[in-house]
């Protein structure tokens, strides 16, 4: 069983996927933090991370959590004083490596203002940020070192009675990342937020991220997830939320199913099944629609879908569950299947 952990409104663990984001805007734009953390939310992130570089940038947590209604994580590298001010302003998480805060004193003041105030720490271990001395014992930044990494900092932080943990162990390397989590799973019952670091942009970082996460989501494994790509961080969630759906581990989302067309295709369905997903991209319904190219196969081959097309020469099919309901002109087909789709 996984242990659960409260984020905010939230619980990790409870067998739910949550999506994070992260902010890219200067953190001397708090403005633009909050106009982003609110795209983000509407958009579907459910966890929202901002980096916390200096004392300065502490006004960024009310700022943003005055706006939002959903938890808000400070990313904080090595100041413990930061990470005590950002618990004080109401920040429902905090991102630290214990081990780079300093002493155990220190270490402690933070577990005891977060304890008070039922605030998780997440321990954020990469490719990256793994210690010298594992990086020689296991001749570089393999999954072994990441999962002793972390939990080093797991035990720092059970030191001072503190459990309210979640651990992450990314890596570049897709390989990598999924050997770490899966030995990492193993060891501790903690929540796992998954990821892979410095995936890239996006046409390569989804791909990688889809591999990595969507692995480790097949096994069971993960609790939050965040596909981390260089580009606007709005694309991360719509990354996200298709991988869940890919998995099966979306809430109400739709699912669309096409065929990759042949030379039996008599219908222009590239264009239709781009109008579809376009058409369909902000209905909140678990459904899993069919776009297929051939009205003698299409119906059987997606019959486990709910409702969809079958195109043919001028004209096409409306299916649900794989029973022919109407036969209609092409250019009618796109029309009928929304009306059908609103009354699901």
């Amino acid at each position: 069983m996984r242990r659960k952990v409260k984020v905010g409104n939230l619980t990790l663990g409870d067998g739910k996927i949550y999506i994070q984001s992260m902010l890219n805007v200067p953190y001397e734009d708090i403005e633009g933090n909050v106009k982003q953390a609110l795209e983000l939310e509407r958009a579907g992130c459910e966890i929202v991370r901002v980096s916390v570089p200096t004392s300065e940038a502490v006004k960024l947590i009310p700022a943003i959590k005055s706006k939002i209604s959903i938890p808000l994580v400070a990313d904080i590298h090595f100041d413990y004083k930061i990470a005590l001010e950002c618990v004080k302003a109401g920040v429902d998480k905090l991102r630290i490596n214990p081990g780079n805060i300093g002493s155990e004193e220190k270490v402690r003041a933070v577990t005891e203002a977060c304890g008070s105030r039922g605030v998780p720490i997440r321990i954020g271990v990469n490719s990256g940020s793994v210690e010298k001395e594992l990086l020689k014992k296991y001749g570089g930044p393999r999954a072994d070192a990441l999962v002793e990494s972390a939990m080093k900092h797991v035990k720092i932080l059970e030191s001072c009675d503190f459990r309210d943990i979640v651990i992450s162990i990314k890596a570049s390397s897709v390989p990598v990342m999924i050997e770490a989590y899966r030995k990492l799973d193993k060891i501790c019952d903690y929540p796992l937020h998954l990821g892979v670091t410095e995936a890239g942009t996006e046409r390569m970082g989804v791909i990688k991220s889809a591999v990595g996460i969507g692995s480790l989501l097949c096994d069971g494994i993960g609790d939050t997830v965040r596909v981390s790509l260089t580009e606007n961080p709005l694309l991360e969630i719509k990354a996200a939320k298709d991988i869940l759906t890919a998995v099966g581990k979306s809430g109400n989302t739709v699912e669309i199913v096409s065929c990759p067309t042949c030379g039996r295709t008599q219908i222009d369905l590239i264009a239709l099944a781009h109008k579809v997903e376009e058409l369909t991209a902000d209905i909140n319904k678990n459904i899993k629609i069919a776009v297929m190219g051939c009205a003698v196969n299409g119906p059987g081959e997606a019959r486990e879908a709910d409702i969809g097309i079958a195109g043919g020469k001028g004209e096409g099919l409306i299916f649900k569950k794989g029973e022919i309901i109407c036969k209609l002109p092409e250019d009618k087909l796109l029309t009928a299947l929304m009306d059908e789709i609103k009354k699901m």
